[in-house]
């Protein structure tokens, strides 16, 4: 077997699992998940029609690179969406999801052959960008966040050694657990320290179309065009249809940016056997030229925060986050030393509602307070509909001032 398997951390759904399985919710009360972040709104017709007229192509092997069209639909979208022009035939490439694109890309970029080699991550974060970094043969690194910023990462407290040694940062904006977003200079930040110690960013960048206020978040490739970087020299942003249209199921996204990339991102998802399905690349050409149904769904999800949000506020540390579909909330009284797990733990077994204890989603950094950036933190996904949410929400009210 593969020793570095046994480097992984369980996932943090696992994880959550085990804690909770002696616990027997309540039978008079209809369970509520607010903890996976899986989108419940319904798929958009023309997504699922263009899917099944394309059922026909099921006989031909596609290609990697994906169908001219869909590259270019994909193109289109992105200058729509963020003023940027890109080339259709060297800077597009659709991937099965975005999940498995940045998993995917960490063992195209990483060279663990270099010592000390490097995966820097924000923290709380996306688990898979560890897994990805581990598998590749690299240390992971950790980026303290600020809870003042939304608890955006706290890039001037990374060493000059750590970036250094760094091949790959990942960083996620709208950020999962946070919805923070980040601003411009931000990333000019980001860009110039790139530059002087030569490692690849990838973006993700999933959650972008899920936003409340009156301006949509800025994405990387925008913000390198704004800042004259038109190269995208060492960037690469991932995006997915699976929260802006609904589709987790379909298993499509794309990434884009820096053509020297993913021209060996290319070569590496062909032996790799990535390839999309015709089937599915038709029904993403359909999503990627359609907005309505984004306005419809970024409609829906906004009169669910707008409604849960003061609901919480009343017990929870919880404001309106930039974008994305989470609350990302602290717990009363104690906010860096409550005990989340424990919080969660009965929550579900007084009032059946599952939550995500923040700790399991972060890394615990020595010298930080708190060490771990996810303690006494929980994080809601509010994926179900307005009325489950809105129930939810009245069971946590009660069970927090129970606990008075």
């Amino acid at each position: 077997m593969n020793p570095l398997l046994a480097r992984l951390h369980p996932y943090p759904f696992e994880r959550w699992r085990e804690l909770t399985r002696d616990i027997v919710p309540p039978a008079g009360l209809p369970a509520i998940s607010l903890g996976i972040g899986e989108p419940k709104h319904a798929t958009p017709a023309l997504i699922e029609e263009a899917l099944v007229g394309a059922l026909p192509g099921l006989s031909t092997y596609p290609s990697t690179l994906g169908e001219p069209a869909l590259r270019e639909a994909i193109a289109g979208w992105v200058q729509r969406r963020y003023g940027v022009g890109l080339d259709p035939a060297t800077q597009v490439l659709p991937v099965n999801g975005s999940r498995e694109a940045l998993f995917a890309f960490a063992q195209t970029v990483v060279d663990p052959t270099r010592p000390g080699a490097t995966v820097l991550c924000p923290n709380p974060f996306y688990q898979i960008y560890e897994g990805a970094a581990l598998l590749a043969g690299a240390q992971t690194a950790f980026v303290a966040s600020d809870p003042a910023r939304h608890f955006a990462a706290d890039w001037a407290g990374v060493d000059e050694a750590t970036w250094a040694r760094t091949q790959l940062l990942y960083v996620c904006s709208p950020g999962n657990p946070t919805g923070a977003v980040m601003p411009l200079a931000e990333w000019q930040q980001l860009f110039e320290l790139s530059d002087r110690h030569g490692f690849v960013i990838a973006s993700d960048e999933c959650y972008s179309e899920i936003w409340f206020g009156s301006e949509p978040p800025l994405g990387s490739l925008q913000a390198a065009r704004l800042l004259g970087r038109d190269d995208f020299r060492n960037l690469v942003a991932f995006t997915s249809l699976s929260k802006r249209s609904n589709v987790p199921g379909l298993r499509s996204g794309f990434v884009a940016g820096d053509a020297a990339m993913l021209k060996a991102f290319l070569l590496y998802r062909t032996y790799h056997g990535s390839a999309m399905g015709p089937a599915v690349q038709r029904a993403s050409l359909a999503a990627w030229n359609d907005e309505t149904h984004v306005v419809a769904n970024r409609a829906l999800y906004r009169a669910k925060f707008e409604q849960v949000t003061p609901l919480l506020a009343q017990v929870l540390d919880v404001t309106l986050p930039d974008a994305a579909f989470y609350l990302w909330a602290g717990l009363p009284d104690h906010p860096s030393g409550a005990d989340e797990v424990a919080w969660a733990r009965g929550l579900l077994a007084q009032y059946n509602v599952n939550v995500l204890p923040g700790r399991l989603l972060a890394r615990d950094m020595p010298g930080h307070s708190p060490a771990n950036p996810g303690q006494g933190r929980i994080r809601m996904a509010l994926v179900a509909p307005l009325a489950e949410c809105l129930e939810a929400a009245r069971r946590i009210v009660s069970y927090t001032e129970s606990l008075r």
